[in-house]
């Protein structure tokens, strides 16, 4: 256990603590530490500082200086010696360890492999072992830069969307302020305008004072022989007040609610969704684009073309695609039906016979009916909604276990179904009864571009 214990200091000892991998040209600064000559230098990249700049130690802070680095010879040739000896990743595998973190706790060897499919590093044992024999295995360190490639993937796509999301921003601060600055502009002209007249009169007034003062000086004959210039004179020249300018602006120069409304981040998750004819209900009409769907007359020779996996009793139609992983987002239009249901199903779920809809069954519905919105859970969760929608955006996010209803004509969330999702998911689309024809109206599917990111298939 102590040479153990000692072979693991040793090999923490020759870690970089900036890449985390055995180092490469170490080197020295003045507090002590040692670094790869590579990850220093990029270090002071990174925090923009140049020449002999004082930069902090990444592992104590202590202040250093570039100019005061000095290779560490000794450390390079013990580092080459542990690589050489495979000390990393082997340390502990000595009997008397017991286990160490990267041990088979089952065989007690090196966990060289992953399995794909339990998704858990394993060891050579194990892969020969009856659980393993058929599963798809690769080198552990070949796994492992695969997940790498993986998350810098994804981190790539988080950048870009919050880069999209940054410029629409800074688009919508630029154009505010613009029309803000214009209407200030307009303003400012108007009351400029206003004290220009203003001044005007009262320079007229000045000067008509003025010579009303002269004439009171002069002898009685000639002020009466002039007063009825003056007196018209005095007339006109009454004040006239300028147009009152509001101070309220004309415009709402709040941040739209594009730029902080939920439907706009959904719509990146956006999928165009059509209606699957083999699963509708014969009473149903669907429109040669698969894009709509209402209620009709049952005809006799439609029966020749019921399948299991048509609904026979419920007035319901599947989407064509079938989702099983990632975010995906579409909208139908309701308009002004007096009945509907929305949402998603299990693949496997049943179709024939009367069917109770809730997620034991493996229904995730949405649903107006006699007037009142609810949620199909058990029991059913009644909703009062401030807005009647006429169009309901329908949000799928399989690993969260999420299913989002949102009122696309107030931009308002609705109700959310959380659960554990296996298998394929598919869209709902429920008619209700026709209602002796006030029902009519179709189900509409916005046409939206596929996305990136979603997982589906089209059955």
């Amino acid at each position: 256990m102590a040479l153990s214990e000692a072979l693991e200091r040793l090999d923490e000892e020759a870690i970089c603590s900036i890449c985390l991998e055995y180092m490469s040209e170490p080197v020295s600064v003045d507090c002590g530490h040692n670094f790869c000559r590579s990850c220093i230098g990029k270090h002071c990249q990174e925090k923009g500082l140049w020449n002999d700049t004082p930069f902090s130690c990444p592992q104590c802070r202590a202040p250093c200086r570039r100019s005061s680095l000095r290779p560490n010879r000794q450390l390079a040739n013990i580092v080459e010696s542990i690589r050489q000896l495979g000390l990393r990743g082997s340390v502990g595998t000595a009997t008397e360890t017991g286990a160490g973190t990267l041990l088979c706790p089952l065989h007690n060897e090196r966990l060289k492999l992953f399995c794909e499919v339990d998704e858990q590093p394993i060891c050579v044992v194990c892969r020969e072992s009856q659980q393993h024999r058929s599963h798809t295995v690769y080198p552990i360190e070949e796994a492992a830069q695969g997940y790498k490639e993986k998350v810098k993937r994804k981190r790539e796509t988080i950048v870009c969307e919050f880069g999209k999301l940054h410029q629409l921003l800074a688009d919508e601060e630029k154009l505010l302020l613009q029309k803000l600055e214009e209407e200030e502009t307009q303003i400012l002209v108007m009351i400029s305008e206003n004290l220009a007249r203003v001044t005007e009169q009262k320079c007229s007034l000045v000067e008509l004072i003025l010579e009303i003062k002269e004439k009171m000086q002069q002898p009685v004959e000639v002020l009466l022989k002039d007063r009825r210039c003056i007196l018209n004179r005095c007339e006109m020249m009454k004040f006239q007040a300028p147009k009152p300018v509001s101070v309220n602006l004309k415009e709402d120069y709040s941040i739209p609610e594009r730029c902080m409304g939920m439907r706009h981040m959904l719509r990146k998750f956006k999928v165009d969704v059509t209606l699957d004819p083999e699963t509708a209900n014969l009473e149903l009409i669907l429109s040669e684009d698969r894009k709509s769907v209402r209620r009709g007359s049952r005809k006799l020779f439609l029966l020749l073309f019921d399948s299991p996996k048509r609904f026979n009793c419920a007035p319901v139609v599947l989407g064509l695609q079938a989702f099983f992983s990632g975010r995906s987002y579409w909208e139908v239009q309701v308009g002004d039906k007096p009945e509907w249901g929305l949402g998603l199903c299990k693949e496997a779920a049943g179709r024939r016979g009367n069917i109770v809809f809730s997620p034991q069954n493996g229904y995730w519905v949405l649903r107006l009916q006699n007037g009142g919105y609810e949620a199909l859970t058990c029991p059913v969760s009644c909703l009062t909604l401030r807005v009647r929608p006429r169009c309901i955006g329908i949000f799928l996010d399989y690993e969260a276990g999420e299913i989002s209803f949102y009122n696309v004509s107030d931009r308002s969330h609705l109700y959310t179904f959380t659960d554990k999702f296996s298998g394929k998911l598919r869209p709902f689309f429920y008619l209700g009864s026709l209602m002796g024809g006030k029902n009519a109206e179709p189900l509409v599917i916005s046409w939206m571009r596929d996305t990136q990111g979603t997982s589906c298939v089209v059955l």
